[in-house]
């Protein structure tokens, strides 16, 4: 993705210059987010429509369940989130070290 679709997009996604497929899976994951009681089959069958497997709909939808309640949890108990600078900093020792409990208390 270009410079100029990234701030497009930082700007507002919904007027980037983005491919339909990337497009409609937005709008399926952002109501996944905002209104998930809402979501329904017809909401797939659209992101389907512009071209995006089951597959990799299924993998966006995990993915943004996983980091809605991350982040619901993250604000609920009021966990420490990194700065970017903090998470480029700790990147190299995680990539070293992986993700085991231990190897994380020992970064903090």
């Amino acid at each position: 993705m270009g410079e100029e679709v990234w701030k497009a997009v930082e700007e507002d996604w919904r007027s980037a210059p983005l491919r339909p497929e990337l497009k409609a899976t937005l709008v399926f994951l952002e109501k996944q987010t905002r209104a998930p009681d809402e979501l329904t089959e017809a909401d797939a069958d659209l992101v389907r429509a512009a071209g995006v497997s089951d597959a990799a709909l299924r993998d966006a939808a995990t993915v943004c369940a996983m980091f809605n309640m991350i982040a619901r949890l993250a604000e609920a108990f009021r966990w420490d989130v990194p700065t970017w600078d903090m998470v480029l900093q700790r990147a190299p020792k995680m990539l070293d070290d992986g993700y085991e409990l231990e190897a994380i208390f020992e970064r903090m």
